[in-house]
């Protein structure tokens, strides 16, 4: 019997961006474990992909090309050879482009593999055709917004070992990035550090804590309003560094007066004593962070958050200790950008917005309307907002559409070709992350099963197909990958130990001579950037849609393990509500929002403040049925940077029946 140890990375939109190590015995994948000499992922693996081999073995897993053969939507395929689907994509596409334009083609991709080469490869296709563009994000626009100001809000997650202070924002760690956590408890040992949790749930993270500050969500804007204005009047802040890096110090000062630890504390739901006690914290402590999660990003008042937040890390002067600032995402030096060659597309394109996508398959107005859409990396018919806009729109009879998967998901469903696609162990890639600063590469410890292939693979057949021979296009997947790699990174670095760090200079405001606003946007009526907070209301809730723990995003969410482990989709709701809609433990309820409804089982559960239901997890609909998709309920509403206000959903409740009737 063979056995090897085959180095490679965890693809998942996630912060950790794991290293880790797959056993191969006899050609087969047998075990995954967690790289134990990778200082972020330490031997271990989240429960997500502890036994990732199982998605590539997986019975259900698509492994040869599908041709739709009934209506959109329905699932319905049978399988065909790749030269049939590629001469009929091609085909399809030069009747398009002869027709109307290649603006007419639409890519749509997203971070369902992190890796640079299944990200990017095909874009150099579309740019080589001339095909719309696209910009924005479905999370984290809002911290962006910030940066584009010039604000830091990211620093190396190892120097949280030396906080004081971690205030963990909106931000379930524990499931969303756990191997942060190694540097939050190094804190705690070595200096004593404080850990306060901040969100509407009694998360796993809150109970590792050592204070919860159960916040109304949609309010965290004033509840730092009111830190803000505390830190100055008790003279909590460092007065000298902020003088230096502040523009507007004084109007930030009349801006937060309003905010009051009474009046904030009526508005966010939370005692005053707890608010003025984190404040006092918050200047007393030399450094801290403030470590923010995207969930508190998606509201309507989410770029004021982000102000807000990046304002008392600067208040505090903790930039200029190592430990101390604002974290929300952490990049290495890799530029991911240089991979997709825009520059071989013609000038002058449209670009779409990705978050936009029913707005743009519906709007008739659109010249020219999107015709051809292809979808990878991506699964839009559950994550995107208002997602039934996305399902009339998937369901054009006029729309050609492309999905490149591994499984049948609630988008390859509506696709008119659907194309296999490579695991992470079965293909090369390189990619970076958004919480660290290591680049890994993945190498692959299998050959792809069945006809599954890579993206650089699909992206050279379908360039000769269509006759295109910029050379870009024929490169290998290695070399496509290695443009993204800085200078004094080379292949041979990665190859030798299956990562490197690439930290970027820790940013300084006040050592790079920055000079910053910070102003919030808050206005003393309760406003933020001209949307209103929202108002306590008995009769209407809260509804939240946390990550699960078993599934990233939409990710697993068809997966037998991940979903006995997950129990279904469940709506948490606090025993004061559920008394007073009537609810029942187990119970089906009607979740009714501005446009849909849902149909869940109900947990009741003091996990969840009043005044908010929560449903962990992105479930399909081909699975779970329309009612399950939270999505369905996301209003059609974006901050003024683009970013969905996913947690904008305010719902009313009702019984239905038990669930076992």
């Amino acid at each position: 019997m063979s056995k090897q140890e085959i180095r490679g990375c965890c693809p998942l939109d996630c912060q950790d961006s794991c290293a880790w190590i797959a056993t191969v015995e006899d050609g087969r994948v047998t075990s995954m474990k967690g790289d134990p000499d990778h200082p972020m992922t330490r031997g271990v693996l989240c429960a997500k992909v502890k036994d990732y081999e199982s998605r590539a073995y997986a019975a259900d897993r698509l492994l040869t090309p599908m041709r739709r053969t009934g209506p959109k939507g329905e699932g319905q395929f049978e399988p065909i050879t790749w030269d049939e689907a590629l001469d009929t994509i091609a085909s399809r596409w030069r009747g398009i482009i002869e027709g109307h334009g290649a603006e007419a083609l639409m890519p749509l991709h997203y971070l369902g593999s992190m890796g640079v080469l299944q990200r990017f490869a095909l874009m150099r296709l579309f740019h080589a055709l001339g095909a719309s563009k696209t910009h924005g994000d479905v999370c984290g626009r809002a911290a962006q917004s910030i940066a584009q100001l010039g604000h830091p809000s990211s620093f190396d997650p190892e120097e949280i070992a030396e906080s004081r202070l971690i205030v963990l924002w909106g931000v379930n760690i524990l499931t969303t990035a756990h191997h942060h956590w190694h540097f939050i408890q190094q804190a705690r040992r070595e200096h004593g550090a404080e850990v306060i949790s901040i969100d509407p749930r009694t998360t796993r993270t809150a109970l590792q804590s050592d204070m919860h500050l159960a916040i109304r969500p949609g309010t965290d804007v004033v509840l730092a309003a009111a830190l803000g204005r505390i830190m100055l009047e008790e003279g909590l802040h460092d007065a000298a560094y902020a003088e230096q890096v502040i523009t507007d110090l004084e109007a930030y000062r009349a801006e937060v007066a309003p905010w009051t630890p009474e009046r904030a504390g009526a508005v966010c739901g939370l005692a005053p004593g707890d608010i003025r006690a984190l404040a006092r914290k918050l200047g007393a402590a030399r450094p801290a962070v403030i470590r923010s999660g995207i969930g508190p990003q998606q509201t309507a008042n989410g770029e004021g958050y982000a102000r807000a937040l990046s304002a008392l890390t600067l208040l505090g002067g903790h930039w200029a200790h190592k430990g101390g600032g604002l974290f929300v995402e952490s990049y290495p030096e890799f530029d991911e950008g240089a991979v997709e060659r825009a520059e071989i597309g013609p000038a002058g394109r449209r670009s779409l917005d990705l978050s936009r996508l029913g707005q743009a398959l519906n709007d008739e107005s659109l010249g020219p309307p999107v015709l051809g859409l292809t979808v990878w990396n991506m699964n839009p018919a559950v994550i995107q907002p208002d997602v039934e806009a996305v399902w009339r729109g998937l369901s054009r009879d006029d729309l050609f559409t492309v999905v490149i998967e591994h499984f049948m998901t609630d988008t390859a469903r509506f696709a008119d070709i659907v194309l296999p696609s490579t695991t992470q162990l079965e293909h090369f890639d390189i990619q970076g992350a958004w919480g660290h600063h290591y680049i890994s590469l993945n190498q692959p410890a299998i050959p792809p099963e069945g006809e599954a292939r890579s993206h650089g693979d699909i992206m050279r057949a379908l360039a000769r197909r269509l006759g295109l021979d910029h050379p870009a296009l024929s490169e290998d997947d290695a070399s496509i990958a290695a443009a993204a790699l800085p200078a004094h990174v080379s292949m041979a670095d990665l190859e030798s130990r299956g990562w490197v760090k690439a930290s970027p200079p820790r940013p300084d405001p006040l050592a790079s001579g920055a000079r910053l606003s910070i102003s919030i946007g808050l206005a003393a009526d309760g406003t933020c950037d001209g949307a209103p907070l929202p108002a306590a209301d008995a009769a209407k809730l809260r509804l939240l849609t946390p990550k699960a723990h078993h599934f990233l995003n939409s990710s697993f969410a068809n997966m037998a393990r991940h979903r006995a482990a997950q129990k279904g989709p469940v709506l948490q709701v606090h025993p004061e509500d559920a008394a007073s809609h009537g609810l029942e433990d187990g119970a089906l309820a009607l979740v009714k929002g501005e446009a849909a409804d849902l149909e869940v089982a109900v947990e009741i559960t003091e996990r969840v403040r009043p005044g908010v239901v929560a449903m962990d997890g992105k479930w399909w609909r081909a699975t779970d049925g329309a009612r399950a998709v939270a999505n369905r309920l996301a209003p059609a509403r974006w901050t003024p940077y683009g970013q969905p206000a996913y947690n904008d959903i305010i719902v009313e409740l009702s019984p239905l029946r038990l669930a076992a009737e």
